[in-house]
């Protein structure tokens, strides 16, 4: 059977790779890289999985270049990107496959504020989405989307809540249909 090697990318709490690690999948996690001394992290190193703390300390290009190193020398199938807030260069998504996952039904409501967006245009419903990342903000073609209501009197943080229990689960189906096609 067809062993995924994926690396991860992830800025926060880690929610979202902490499913993947719980799954059961036949993945190889080679890495997870935060850009931020992240909860993500210490999840990694409790899962066994190599954390590279990578910070951006210098200028956005060098740090750019050293993203690029890690993930080369890491040499994965999938790089996924769970909750990391950077936009990645057009270099890096050009030579490596990336994911993402996005809480909104893109194209609607990208960017970072998109649960917020969602409820400010008072919209009836939004979602999650994995996507392929290009060199725009949320822009990748769609390879996979869930709806979730927006109830009466949800606020951000309720609706949030609700649309990350169905952003964990796509990321592992979305992994699991890789794994199932060999990676195509």
């Amino acid at each position: 059977m067809f062993k995924l090697r994926i690396v991860l990318l992830a800025s926060g709490s880690g929610s979202l790779a902490q499913a993947i690690f719980d799954a059961k999948l036949n993945l190889e996690i080679l890495a997870l890289i935060s850009d931020k001394d992240s909860v993500a992290l210490r999840r990694a190193e409790r899962a066994g999985v190599k954390a590279i703390f990578l910070p951006v300390e210098t200028s956005r290009t060098e740090w750019d270049k050293k993203l690029f190193s890690e993930v080369s020398h890491l040499n994965p199938d999938i790089v996924v990107s769970v909750g990391f807030m950077r936009i990645l260069n057009k270099e890096f998504v050009e030579t490596f496959r990336t994911i993402n996952t996005h809480p909104a039904l893109l194209p609607n409501f990208p960017g970072a504020h998109a649960v917020a967006d969602a409820l400010a245009a008072n919209a009836t419903e939004t979602g999650t989405t994995v996507h392929w990342v290009d060199e725009g903000v949320d822009t990748g073609a769609i390879i996979e989307q869930v709806k979730v209501a927006i109830e009466p009197g949800d606020t951000e943080e309720s609706l949030h809540e609700r649309i990350k229990i169905k952003e964990r689960e796509l990321i592992v189906e979305t992994l699991q249909k890789f794994i199932d096609s060999g990676a195509r």
